[in-house]
């Protein structure tokens, strides 16, 4: 559609800005009213075009086609198609287009340059614009001297990556620490502290050099294809994060169980032992959700059998009970698939038959070395490849009941220039092959089991990549502290990229002598405040709590208790995700923008709005010196203790939890522990009230669905409960309100209001007009409120001191 409305502005315009390199003012022609229908300028140069066009009033894009070239549509990231009326100021020096009121590109005729401007401030401009080198095309553009950039992908540079060229093209790094300047996950896309984003708009692989030579430039390098950039500007960092996933895509929300637990290693041999580590974590009433198969569902030996896609029977004799056993017991099943298929495979003769590998120049399967064997890889650019895969998905899903897909080594891990696919060379795909693949699977859950929300895990993908429920991980970590330390860094920075549920290994993934009880502790511990709850490693060393001592395993239960009744908040973070793609993780820039010491910090992080988390990273560590954003006080999770924000404060540690602290004014709806998301409801949950007399006013919600629907809120399938707090000197009123959809039922709730730090007993407590008993807790400094909430009616509370 993109496409087609494209060239049917370029077929019907008739504005057109003739250029040369050193125009006279008097060469330029502009007619704003044929220009306002057409919605699009035309700017021509010696050696190429620019074709500019306003998507919205905070995003513009821009398209430099060189002569030799036609121009390309398609985007792979962009799904924002309608553009919007711009107008148009000429004056004898320069052409004003865009919005007038948002964002605009100021175009001076000589000499030429671009810059965009939003609302009267420049965000950035082109340096010396187009390049064309013997091998690659460049785009470069200036930078001011002081501002961060974020962005490029998955890496471990430091938050900002500027001083850095770094490559784009998805490689994994096996065992990294606090290191890697190229990982699994490449986006050609940078941020910026001046809150812009600049993404570009092409699939092939390259580079993204931000300031490595101290010159204030940035350069986007490509091999070759489309030298479009969309610039995006928002108001503050949540309204950049709604413009961006706008323009890429909004994450659908998961299936609940999805915040669960999971039981997961490299890998379970056999039927047998699955079955016995899901009942060790039942003996021990450990909450779990989800089991993971790697690579022995198929085969015997890591080697010699990718591409089979069938239960190897000598070990899993019977999956189909094994699967539908665990789903009584609440436990969803999730099988690895790879995009390979090995010579030595048992599929192998039949990908070769029906053509769905990628070819050689001769048109046969290109055959190619790797860790894994000698392989082809699936071609899913062509439509045979793409069918014949998803029929693989389709069956295990269909007729076995897995629940999940992992999609594992799709960078492709070897990828070989060579290798043609339908659409292009492997260089020209290599980037875009997991998001795709992904693509893939979430469109064949929409054609054949439009019912369920599907769970795609995988660790490579694109721009855009999380509009198809893409859950990326952050690749084969080092079992260490060292891997540890960067995990922040990387789920922060792809959060602000679009990919709100970047996660780890908990655990560590990599190596490792012995078991580490602290290291594993401190990163489970860490992993309720991430968005996927997943330990996994390889198996020298167990991920699962079960197999460790009583200590180790007991305080890993109650990180995952915690997890599990924090399930009615993560979930509501969730949906503000699938809304407006602010992600889960928040930079504490996102709270305070203004102090630049910030601008950098990954080490402490936001959950949602409310909660302030920062990981234990080292070991042995008895005291933390934590920033505690200004404007709030902040108040420990644990202990209730207050501290004042705008500050650092060295806080001491504790062995059964990391750093975590409530915002003053907050509102966290919990529930009490389950073993499985089966159990969830929100019929009876405690709604945690932070009360502070700084906090004048504040607002919460709990969002409720039922956990599997697609797009439950588009279908009017959910309801939004909303909590809103006033007080006073002497009064504190907390107001509750709810937004149902249409098709959700109607239902009443037990709320146990807890309101936190109340240093003194209440005189009279009122629901409505009647007065009701509360109970307060003198040591806890804590006032319970419990009462029935038939959610059609608009309920105060109102509590006189």
């Amino acid at each position: 559609m993109k496409s087609r409305l494209f060239f049917f502005f370029l077929s019907g315009i008739i504005t057109f800005l003739a250029f040369s390199c050193k125009p006279n003012a008097s060469d330029f022609v502009t007619n704003i009213d044929s220009y306002n229908k057409d919605g699009f300028i035309e700017i021509s140069r010696d050696n190429g075009k620019y074709l500019i066009k306003l998507y919205s009033s905070k995003i513009i894009e821009t398209s430099f086609i060189p002569t030799s070239e036609t121009f390309n549509a398609q985007s792979h990231a962009v799904i924002l198609e309608k553009g919007i009326t711009a107008k148009v100021e000429e004056t004898e020096s320069k052409i004003i287009y865009g919005d007038s009121e948002g964002i605009s590109v100021r175009i001076t005729k000589e000499p030429f340059h671009i810059s965009y401007i939003y609302k009267g401030k420049e965000l950035i401009s082109e340096n010396k614009g187009y390049i064309k080198t013997d091998s690659t095309e460049i785009l470069n553009f200036n930078l001011d001297k002081d501002e961060v950039i974020y962005g490029a992908g998955a890496r471990v540079v430091g938050m900002n990556r500027r001083g850095n060229r770094l490559q784009l093209y998805n490689r994994a790094h096996y065992g990294y620490e606090t290191r890697s300047e190229l990982m699994n996950y490449t986006m050609p896309l940078v941020l910026s502290s001046k809150k812009y984003a600049v993404h570009f708009d092409n699939a092939p692989i390259g580079f993204l050099d931000i300031d490595s030579n101290r010159d204030n430039t940035l350069s986007y390098e490509t091999i070759n294809g489309r030298k479009t950039y969309q610039v995006v500007a928002g108001d503050d960092w949540k309204d950049l994060m709604n413009q961006y996933t706008d323009l890429t895509g909004k994450q659908p929300l998961p299936p609940r169980w999805a915040f669960g637990n999971f039981a997961s290693r490299f890998g379970y041999h056999s039927e047998k032992e699955t079955k016995e580590t899901i009942a060790k974590f039942k003996k021990d009433s450990i909450p779990l959700d989800a089991v993971i198969l790697d690579i022995y569902w198929f085969g015997k030996d890591i080697k010699g059998h990718m591409g089979n896609f069938e239960f190897l029977k000598d070990s899993f004799p019977n999956p189909k009970q094994m699967i539908n056993d665990f789903k009584e017991q609440g436990v969803k099943t999730i099988l690895i698939t790879e995009p390979f298929v090995l010579s030595t495979s048992k599929k192998w003769e039949e990908a070769v038959a029906e053509k769905v590998l990628g070819k050689d120049t001769l048109g046969g399967p290109f055959r190619y070395d790797f860790y894994f064997g000698n392989t082809g890889i699936i071609d899913i650019y062509d439509q045979k490849g793409k069918d014949w895969f998803w029929n693989i998905y389709k069956t295990y899903t269909k007729d076995y009941g897995v629940a999940g897909w992992w999609g594992d080594l799709g960078e492709p891990e070897v990828h070989p220039s060579a290798l043609l696919h339908a659409t292009g060379s492997a260089d020209e795909v290599h980037n875009i092959y997991g998001h795709d693949w992904a693509r893939l699977v979430q469109e064949g859950y929409q054609k054949d089991f439009s019912d369920q929300r599907p769970f795609i895990l995988m660790r490579a993908g694109y721009s855009g990549s999380q509009r198809f429920g893409m859950i990326p991980w952050s690749g084969d970590v080092s079992r260490s502290w060292g891997g540890l330390q960067p995990q922040t860094e990387i789920a922060l920075s792809m959060g602000i990229q679009g990919l709100g549920y970047m996660h780890s290994d908990l655990g560590g993934f990599a190596g490792g002598d012995k078991f580490d009880s602290e290291l594993y502790t401190r990163w489970l511990q860490y992993g309720v405040f991430q968005p996927i709850y997943r330990p996994h490693a390889q198996e020298h060393i167990a991920p699962e709590p079960v197999f460790h001592d009583k200590k180790t395993k007991d305080l890993a239960k109650k990180s995952i208790e915690m997890r599990y009744q924090m399930l009615p908040y993560n979930y509501t973070l969730a949906f503000e995700n699938n809304q407006t793609g602010i992600p889960l993780m928040r930079p504490l820039f996102f709270e305070d923008a203004d102090t630049k010491e910030l601008r950098t910090v990954s080490n402490t992080y936001l959950w949602g709005d409310s909660f302030l988390v920062s990981p234990i990273v080292k070991s042995g560590v008895a005291s933390k010196d934590v920033y505690f954003p200004k404007g709030f006080n902040w108040y420990d999770f644990y202990t209730g203790k207050k501290y004042e924000g705008g500050r650092y404060i060295t806080v001491e540690t504790e062995e059964d939890h990391i750093p975590v602290f409530i915002k003053a004014g907050a509102f966290i709806p919990m529930i009490e522990k389950i073993q499985s998301t089966e159990e969830y409801s929100t019929k009876e949950f405690f709604l945690h009230y932070y009360y502070d007399a700084q906090a004048k006013t504040s607002f919460g919600k709990l969002y409720d669905d039922d956990g599997k629907t697609p797009n439950a809120y588009e279908k009017e399938k959910y309801e939004i409960l909303n909590f809103e707090s006033k007080n006073s000197e002497k009064t504190l009123s907390v107001n509750l309100k709810a937004d149902r959809g249409s098709s959700y039922d109607k239902s009443s709730r037990v709320v146990s209001l807890v309101i936190h730090n109340i240093e003194t007993a209440p005189v009279s407590v009122k629901l409505g007009d009647k007065i009701i008993d509360a109970d307060w807790n003198e040591k806890e400094h804590v006032l319970i409120i419990k009462f029935e909430w038939n959610s059609s009616d608009v309920e105060q509370i109102d509590i006189t001191f």
